[in-house]
């Protein structure tokens, strides 16, 4: 079995996270070593009705998870593809397995993020990742650890 190169296009089509619960726009640059992906949180998205009223915030666990879509999904899936072709993408699903995260910042309804994430170990299809998320402005949202592992479907 051969790999196969993705485009970051592919690679998003392949992500299995859908709406509501797709936190990934464009994957603008994705190599065997780095992603970097951009989403808006959409303004008229549920969890702000109750979080918080009248001065609405987006919860922390939905950054995380945001982040992880990125850094473990998105980067896990490229990484298989190189190693062992489409077929070994679509016999995997990613599961997130564990994160340390710092907070720095907040997201506001209809704000833009950009996050990347570098890969710092990867392994019989265990990723971990250096990742992190930035406001427009340069803001610093939140940095993380991540990891994620693929298990077979």
């Amino acid at each position: 079995v051969s790999g196969v190169e993705l485009s970051p296009d592919e690679v998003l089509a392949l992500l299995p996270q859908q709406e509501p619960f797709r936190f990934v726009d464009a994957i603008l640059e994705v190599s065997e070593d780095h992603i970097v992906a951009e989403y808006t949180f959409p303004p008229d998205s549920d969890f702000y009705r109750g979080h918080f009223p009248g001065d609405p915030v987006t919860p922390g666990v939905i950054l995380l998870e945001c982040v992880a879509q990125v850094g473990v999904v998105a980067l896990g899936i490229y990484l298989v593809g190189l190693e062992g072709g489409l077929e070994a993408v679509h016999r995997r699903l990613a599961l997130f397995a564990d994160a340390e995260v710092e907070f720095s910042g907040m997201v506001r309804p209809g704000e833009h993020v950009t996050v990347s994430a570098r890969k710092t170990f990867w392994r019989r299809g265990k990723l971990r990742s250096e990742a992190e998320m930035r406001l427009d402005d340069g803001t610093l949202v939140c940095s993380a650890t991540i990891s994620g592992m693929g298990v077979p479907r």
